[in-house]
């Protein structure tokens, strides 16, 4: 296992942490590694939640690496973004709710990967900012697309146009977190959701999600076609039927994951 990325797996939650101090920022190694680690957690059954987080006090992740982009011509840039983009995409379509724990600074590329998962944990000194446009580029990650669909347009254009760094609050207020704690719970809170959504039966909580996502991407009637496909697979599940019985019964249910 490569030694940017870490994956320590318990009670059905893997936490994988990017490891590259002080401020884990993302180069070609993280993101093909982290893209590799999610197709293997996607398929282990052991997993059933994934928790994201950046090692250190300081940041989650602090944007790309700089040092690495800047001696990249268009070919070389245009490869590291689509392997940038598949990882991102990955994270928003795995069937296993991805939690991302943002210990720290969530700038450019980090703020776009804390955008493609499923829930946001923030420490209360966590920052957020997209600084592409200082730079001469723009997010290229998904950030412009998975920002505005969160926040509106008016508000996605303030934060990428303008390029401010934010707090945790403001970004709460945003819309953009689901919990803002202080520091030191970061991951006992992000463990809290994780071990919620770790006792519900997994399949009715993949459909839900497929079901989630293409509502943002379809037409309303496409997006009912899909929640009635991913309802019926929910309800030909044995978990189904052991929910049912066990609500009827008034016992506490006893699922399988299957």
């Amino acid at each position: 296992m490569s030694e940017v990325v870490k994956v320590s797996i318990e009670n059905y939650i893997a936490v994988v942490t990017i490891d590259r101090p002080p401020v884990n920022p993302l180069n070609s190694e993280v993101f093909l590694t982290l893209s590799r680690q999610i197709d293997e957690l996607e398929s282990n059954d052991e997993v059933r939640v994934i928790i994201l987080t950046g090692a250190g006090e300081k940041a989650f992740v602090a944007g790309a690496d700089i040092q690495e982009m800047a001696h990249l011509d268009i070919v070389g840039i245009n490869k590291m973004n689509k392997v940038s983009r598949t990882l991102f995409t990955k994270v928003e379509q795995c069937t296993k709710p991805v939690i991302a724990a943002i210990n720290g600074l969530a700038l450019g590329g980090g703020f776009e990967l804390a955008l493609a998962c499923d829930f946001r944990v923030a420490s209360e000194k966590a920052k957020f900012a997209f600084p592409e446009t200082s730079l001469g580029i723009i997010p290229g990650g998904g950030g412009t697309q998975r920002l505005q669909k969160i926040v509106g347009l008016g508000v996605a254009k303030e934060l990428v146009l303008l390029g401010d760094m934010i707090d945790a609050q403001k970004a709460s207020n945003l819309g953009l977190l689901h919990r803002v704690v202080p520091h030191e719970e970061t991951m006992e809170e992000t463990h809290k959701i994780a071990t919620k959504i770790a006792k519900t039966p997994p399949v009715a909580i993949q459909m839900a999600k497929l079901a989630l996502n293409a509502a943002s991407d379809v037409d309303t009637q496409s997006g009912l076609l899909m929640e009635a496909m991913c309802f019926g697979n929910a309800f030909a599940t044995e978990d189904r039927a052991e929910g049912l019985n066990a609500f009827l019964e008034k016992r506490k249910p006893q699922f399988k994951g299957k």
